[in-house]
């Protein structure tokens, strides 16, 4: 199967082609980065350039994965109506994977995994997961201080892309594991897990986890 996969979450984004079969199989066609900031104009062309270059049509993609969180709210929302619109024209399946996720499956430890995303603001995005040779179970994602998130890491392995996040956990101690940023053909392996397991979204009910809550919803909140 033909899978499309993007992530427009971050200051940079990608997208990915990827050749899907039986179990775990599946291999990335190609990787085309996207600059950050310009996601709304490039998202679609890139898709249309890159499924050209491959010789594959619009109707050749049999599923899609997509990046739906946490990050920019802006560049989270252009990448879903995107795939929200091609799978309802198409009509193909969703699968909506957290970034969070994609942190811990890239972890080569095994038990408790501690996933984090410098959320800016003294905060980070975490996520704690079990793994092993099932796969990965999440246990919760939220948004907490630096704080929180070094005493929640205790006893497990905390794993992050990012450098300041490793060293403060570090000098506190934590067992850490840096590992590289995930790019959209990680989204695209574990999109395909969820696909195969039946793990997938209508275009109607797929949605951003953006798990912090946007300044002007704070701003209403304060208002009120």
């Amino acid at each position: 199967m033909l899978l499309l996969a993007t992530d427009t979450s971050g200051k940079h984004g990608s997208i990915a082609l990827a050749q899907c079969g039986p179990g775990d199989n599946c291999r990335a066609v190609e990787v085309v980065p996207l600059a950050g900031g310009t996601f709304s104009a490039q998202l679609v062309p890139q898709i249309a350039a890159l499924l050209e270059k491959h010789g594959f049509s619009k109707r050749d993609i049999g599923a899609f994965a997509v990046a739906s969180g946490p990050g920019s709210f802006t560049g989270l929302r252009v990448g879903l109506a995107a795939i929200k619109a091609l799978a309802e024209v198409l009509e193909r399946p969703i699968a909506a994977v957290s970034l969070l996720e994609a942190v811990a499956a890239s972890s080569r430890s095994h038990g408790k995994i501690t996933a984090a995303l410098d959320a800016g603001r003294n905060e980070v995005y975490v996520g704690e997961y079990e793994t092993g040779s099932s796969g990965i179970r999440l246990i919760s994602e939220r948004l907490v201080t630096r704080e929180q998130c070094f005493e929640s890491a205790a006893g497990s392995t905390l794993v992050t892309p990012d450098k300041t996040v490793a060293e403060a956990a570090q000098a506190l101690g934590l067992t850490v594991e840096e590992v590289d940023r995930s790019r959209s053909d990680a989204i695209a392996r574990l999109g395909w897990r969820k696909i195969s397991s039946g793990q997938v979204v209508s275009p109607e009910d797929l949605d951003a986890n953006y798990i912090r809550r946007s300044d002007a919803e704070i701003l209403a909140k304060t208002s009120s």
